[in-house]
């Protein structure tokens, strides 16, 4: 990611979580935000060793003082870990934490004779990722039509495919969409600022569970809000809320998730381990979005599904362009991304429709695709002036106004859309087995896409309609 994008993107993040200073990691690098001067470790016997450790490893050096190192966080709960604090979290900037990297040093001779991981980064949870989303919404054309379109398929209660989607809630008018007749969920929190305009990811809820109706009108849609401060959490509550979201809901067929972070490792994130090893015992599929880092580094906690033993329990969902002819720009990829679907330009509900909305882009447009590409991507179309764009720019940032419909790109929205496909399936088929449901529509799926010079499995709605790819004007 451009370095101005991502300290836009950070202080950003930062501000929505003022209670908790951050840095960016590994080394000062934009690949995933993390809280400063914490550790995170298993509760028990590996909290005790890992304290002592530090402890041990920082009265030694010279630069580093002990005093701080201590428990942060209850000693047991759920998700089975806990925090370890290291340093001050309030010293030094938003760079790379030294009393953090030196804490994980510190336990790697411990994890190497262990061989497991005791210790990890207390990594911010994102539904943009590393803080930096595929682009913004800008409203449909006042007669533009949702796409995917609603599929003809009957509602019926007794049937219905149980979906439980994560993310930042319902607005209030959300019903006033008609494919949204049968959803229920959390309100959105804070739908619009002191000035009556949008917050940054008001809808994103709202949009998802448009597309995943419009897919599969035939699923008990439930919409949580559960990472309603601006689509953010810290690993050390993710498990929590995903513990929460089941014990207060069921564990529901399918569980739609377009939030995760990477952490620099293959074996997941220490913090949602614990719900991980539960979701695989149970009949639960887990689509998740595989992010927008253009990156081929596993993204968690879609890559649990490349690891051995939750193969079937979890789908990890990239973005195809508007054309389905290839891969967005933005999507992540790799071998643990095991499908594609389309992700970029799609249309949906955002803020319901009983009055117009005003928004306030937060992030300008680039000149050229980000991350190399020559079609004309969301990075540069369409056009718009954002408020933390450089203040050298001079100019005043855009304001549009939505009323219902928009159009939106991002692995977020590519997830949904599968996850709707495999709930089709289940009634189509009669099917009551999501895991097996999406064992039968991967084998029996003979679309197919490029993704940087890779054939890559694509999952298309019927319903979908192809939007032709914009081409960049020639340089003047």
């Amino acid at each position: 990611m451009a370095p101005q994008r991502f300290r836009e993107q950070f202080d950003q993040i930062q501000r929505s979580m003022p209670d908790v200073p951050l840095a960016a990691g590994p080394d000062d690098s934009a690949e995933f935000l993390y809280e400063r001067g914490v550790v995170l470790v298993r509760d028990g016997e590996d909290a005790r060793i890992v304290e002592d450790t530090v402890r041990a490893h920082f009265t030694q050096a010279p630069d580093l003082t002990a005093d701080h190192v201590r428990r942060a966080g209850p000693e047991t709960n759920r998700s089975g870990i806990t925090r370890i604090r290291v340093a001050d979290p309030g010293e030094g900037g938003g760079q790379g934490d030294r009393a953090v990297a030196q804490a994980l040093r510190a336990v790697r001779e411990r994890e190497d004779r262990a061989g497991r991981r005791l210790v990890s980064r207390n990594h911010v949870v994102h539904i943009a990722v590393n803080a930096c989303p595929g682009d913004e919404p800008v409203p449909a054309p006042r007669t533009a039509q949702p796409n995917p379109a609603a599929a003809g398929t009957a509602y019926d209660p007794a049937t219905a495919v149980g979906v439980l989607v994560v993310d930042t809630g319902l607005v209030h008018d959300y019903r006033s969409y008609p494919p949204l007749a049968h959803a229920r969920g959390d309100a959105q929190v804070e739908e619009c600022d002191g000035d009556g305009v949008l917050r940054q990811y008001c809808g994103h809820g709202t949009f998802i569970a448009g597309l995943l109706a419009a897919v599969a009108p035939n699923t008990d849609l439930t919409v949580l809000g559960s990472l309603n401060d601006a689509g953010a959490v810290l690993e050390s509550e993710f498990g929590e809320k995903l513990f929460e979201a089941v014990d207060r809901n069921g564990w529901p067929d399918i569980l739609s998730l377009s939030a995760g972070t990477s952490n620099g490792r293959t074996d997941g994130l220490l913090g949602v381990d614990a719900f991980m090893r539960e979701l695989r015992a149970r009949r639960t599929l887990l689509v998740a979005a595989a992010g927008n880092n253009a990156g081929a580094t596993p993204f968690w906690p879609a890559a649990y599904a490349d690891l051995p033993g939750y193969e079937d329990a979890v789908l990890s969902v990239g973005a195809l362009r508007s054309d389905g002819e290839s891969g967005a720009c933005f999507s992540n990829h790799g071998p643990w991304v095991k499908v594609y679907a389309p992700g970029e330009r799609l249309t949906s509900a955002l803020t319901g429709f009983d009055k117009p909305v005003p928004y306030v882009y937060q992030h300008s447009t680039y000149d050229a695709c980000r991350y190399g590409f020559g079609y004309g991507c969301t990075c540069q179309y369409p056009g718009h002036t954002g408020v933390l764009s450089d203040e050298s720019a001079g100019a005043k940032p855009d304001q549009v106004m939505f009323e219902g419909l928009a159009q939106w790109s991002g692995t977020s929205f590519a997830t949904p859309v599968v996850a709707g496909l495999i709930a089709d399936h289940m009634t189509a088929h009669k099917e009551t087995d999501p895991r097996a449901a999406r064992r039968q529509l991967l084998a029996g799926n003979t679309a197919r896409a490029e993704m940087r010079g890779a054939t890559v499995p694509a999952l298309v709605p019927p319903t979908w309609r192809p939007v032709p790819v914009v081409q960049p004007a020639p340089a003047a």
